[in-house]
């Protein structure tokens, strides 16, 4: 899209899109441009949401349970699990899908994955975050993860 077609559209009241990539962006120099792959974005996306306190993991349930196959074959990365990117020359937008731990303010738990999403992303990658949308699929209880212990039979 030509850098005069988004101020059109920008005119016209569009809604903010993330720049496309083949643009001109901050990531051009003299001596040559600097792409970055949606994996990576989707890499440090996934490790800086993991390091706010409150989240439990990443992903909806099945995701959860099949990266987990995925992964002990080495088909899966983790990191990036729960986690959508838009990635352009200048700008990414973000989706993730978050377990929240019980008890804990899924609105103050949510800024703090956004903050610290973008700030991750605009010092690792260079590209300014325009959005980082947040579904909260579920809340975990201590004792989860436990194995429920089996019923004895009732009939021999």
């Amino acid at each position: 899209m030509a850098t005069s077609e988004t101020t059109s559209q920008q005119a016209k009241g569009a809604s903010t899109a993330v720049s496309k990539r083949g643009e001109p962006g901050g990531l051009d120099s003299e001596r040559g441009r600097t792409t970055i792959a949606d994996s990576v974005v989707s890499k440090v996306a996934g490790i800086a949401a993991r390091e706010i306190p409150g989240v439990h993991a990443l992903g909806g349930g099945a995701a959860r349970a099949l990266s987990g196959v995925t992964s002990a074959v080495g088909l899966g990365e983790a990191r990036s699990q729960g986690v959508s990117v838009e990635v352009g020359e200048e700008e990414t937008a973000v989706d993730l899908t978050v377990v929240v731990d019980f008890g804990e303010s899924i609105p103050q738990v949510s800024q703090a994955i956004r903050d610290n999403v973008a700030k991750r992303i605009e010092g690792i990658a260079g590209l300014r975050v325009v959005e980082v949308n947040i579904t909260v699929n579920d809340l975990y209880f201590p004792g989860d993860d436990e194995p429920q212990p089996q019923a004895e039979p009732r009939v021999a």
